[in-house]
């Protein structure tokens, strides 16, 4: 974990910022564009950025494209704009039916006033009068309540096909929020939730946030390779996820590194989650069932903050990363609750070293 993945800002300063890089770069606004800007600006690969700099003002869409292909490897942002735009055309066709409705009843209400303007001009009405006027009014009166019979199956349909694309589009962006490898809510999905903790008027949250990170996980890849390291790493997540309420919030944010959002919990009851997942990492058995061989022991570093030691996403983000790296400092295999002296007595060093 480097100091480098901590947001800088708040979602929405974000958000502003890869606006304005598309700006200057001439890039077209649109989703799939967004994403790609969104991956190098977090820093989640290194060759991403220098590629996507390398590209310069006013890059094509093309160019665009084959990176995000390239470095993205799928083409989630597109599906979300094609299903995006199937949802606009069926509002489109309701809106259309509405209308075709609207100027159905003008009509029809102009027919009843224009039929009773006349029979009330009669000096003396006959009964041949009243009876076309009923005749009329009940051929009116028919026709436009088969139309609306008509308008209603018509909307029905297009209603359950709005639904069926609104489950789509749920799930394409369920899809764009999870990790892949661990089935785990990723980066992008956790900057949103931790960007919503604290409300429009600055609000403190009666939250927590928990950083996790693996102890020494590079010497794990050196050692064993990175199919190996993957399949640990998806081992750990399945074991957090299952040591915790399943209404928190468990996100992969990059690397080995894990983040947990906890709501309406005291220090001391956050501190209980922490050991629960570090012990049942601790125990668990890292072995190759075919070979034999042992990758572990596997440990893990937790620190945390409460959402009233900051008075933002990106300082809460700030404390729980200075608890994480005391954590590390003080031995690995450790929780560690933030306090204000840590951030003095680590002001200025290189948490680098501290790194795995």
């Amino acid at each position: 974990m480097t100091t480098a993945s901590a947001p800088k800002a708040q979602a929405t300063d974000v958000v502003s910022q890869i606006v304005y890089a598309l700006r200057a770069m001439g890039v077209a606004p649109i989703p799939r564009n967004y994403q790609l800007f969104y991956e190098a600006y977090i820093g989640a690969n290194g060759a991403l950025t220098q590629k996507l700099a390398a590209l310069g003002s006013y890059a094509s869409q093309e160019e665009l494209d084959a990176l995000a292909s390239e470095f993205l490897g799928t083409h989630q942002v597109e599906v979300i704009e094609r299903v995006h735009g199937k949802l606009i055309g069926e509002l489109e066709a309701l809106l259309t039916l509405l209308r075709q409705e609207q100027r159905s009843m003008e009509s029809y209400t102009k027919l009843l006033g224009e039929t009773a303007t006349r029979i009330n001009s009669k000096a003396s009405i006959s009964s041949d009068i009243v009876r076309s006027a009923i005749n009329l009014l009940t051929d009116a009166t028919g026709g436009q309540m088969a139309h609306g019979e008509r308008t209603v199956e018509t909307m029905t349909e297009h209603s359950q096909e709005m639904d069926e694309v609104r489950r789509e589009l749920d799930e394409y962006k369920r899809i764009a929020n999870t990790d892949s490898l661990t089935r785990l809510s990723n980066r992008r999905a956790f900057d949103e939730k931790l960007a919503g903790l604290y409300d429009a008027a600055g609000n403190l949250p009666v939250a927590a946030l928990i950083l996790a990170d693996i102890d020494n996980f590079k010497k794990i890849n050196d050692s064993f390779g990175h199919p190996v390291g993957d399949k640990i790493l998806a081992t750990v997540a399945s074991v957090i996820r299952a040591n915790v309420r399943k209404d928190l919030f468990v996100a992969r944010t990059g690397g080995e590194e894990f983040a947990i959002i906890v709501e309406g919990n005291t220090p001391d009851e956050v501190m209980v989650i922490c050991e629960r997942i570090r012990c049942a990492l601790e125990t668990r058995s890292f072995r190759n069932s075919r070979s034999g061989v042992q990758y572990g022991p596997i440990t893990i570093s937790l620190g945390y903050s409460m959402g009233s030691q900051a008075d933002d996403p990106s300082g809460l983000y700030a404390n729980a990363d200075i608890a994480l790296y005391h954590a590390k400092h003080a031995g690995r295999n450790r929780s560690v609750f933030f306090d204000e002296a840590m951030r003095n007595d680590y002001a200025g060093k290189n948490w680098l070293i501290y790194r795995g």
